[in-house]
């Protein structure tokens, strides 16, 4: 690993996190633990030697660990430690300020973490005041609970037992709801999305991301 050689706490934190890819490992897992495969798939653009090589380098650095889980899943995960959790205001704050800049690209290609992160980065609570809503979002190889209590959304990687309604989509289309570059009406005349449940309280959940930057 590169190091800059400071005594600054940045360049030292820069160090450990500082490579291509590897905050992106850690939004990727704020979520909660993830397979390999699940990791690769989310990332568009990274390949199998660069991520190893970035888990190796976190995980050496104490920002993640491995895990294996018991039966019946019997399969390796990674995830956060409590220090590297602690990395969750930055990946925020560096959304809010990386979606300021004009040669952002919206259409390019989103992941599933990325695309549900922006919903919770961009939430106004003040847009919809009282909202209480439990919605099971799901995508071809991933599922998410967004629960929505005293205004603020809480976002899991699960799949909720009796939710309000049921979104399936896909990441691009999210994000394009989520930016306003689509509303709820036209992704489901496209076909883009499916609604079971509570069609107000989907509509009500974009309506708490505000447009513009």
């Amino acid at each position: 690993m590169r190091s800059y050689g400071e005594a600054c706490a940045t360049a030292h934190a820069l160090d450990l996190v500082g490579e291509r890819w590897a905050l992106l490992v850690v939004r990727d897992l704020l979520l909660g633990p993830k397979r390999f495969s699940d990791l690769e798939r989310g990332m568009p653009g990274i390949n199998a030697r660069i991520l190893a090589q970035r888990l190796r380098e976190l995980e050496e650095a104490g920002v993640v660990r491995r895990r294996r889980l018991g039966p019946p899943v019997s399969a390796t995960v990674y995830e956060l430690t409590e220090w590297g959790a602690d990395l969750r205001p930055v990946i925020t704050h560096l959304g809010r300020w990386g979606r300021r800049s004009p040669r952002l690209d919206p259409d390019a290609d989103i992941g599933a973490d990325a695309a549900v992160l922006a919903l919770r980065q961009r939430f106004d609570p003040d847009a919809v005041p009282g909202l209480t809503a439990t919605y099971a979002l799901r995508f071809e190889y991933d599922q998410f609970t967004i629960q929505v209590t005293g205004g603020n959304p809480h976002i899991t990687r699960e799949d909720p037992a009796d939710p309000d309604a049921v979104l399936i989509t896909d990441p691009r289309t999210f994000g394009a709801l989520v930016t306003k570059r689509l509303t709820v009406p036209e992704a489901l005349a496209q076909e883009r999305l499916t609604v079971t449940g509570d069609r107000a309280a989907v509509e009500r959940l974009f309506a708490a991301v505000p447009g513009g930057g």
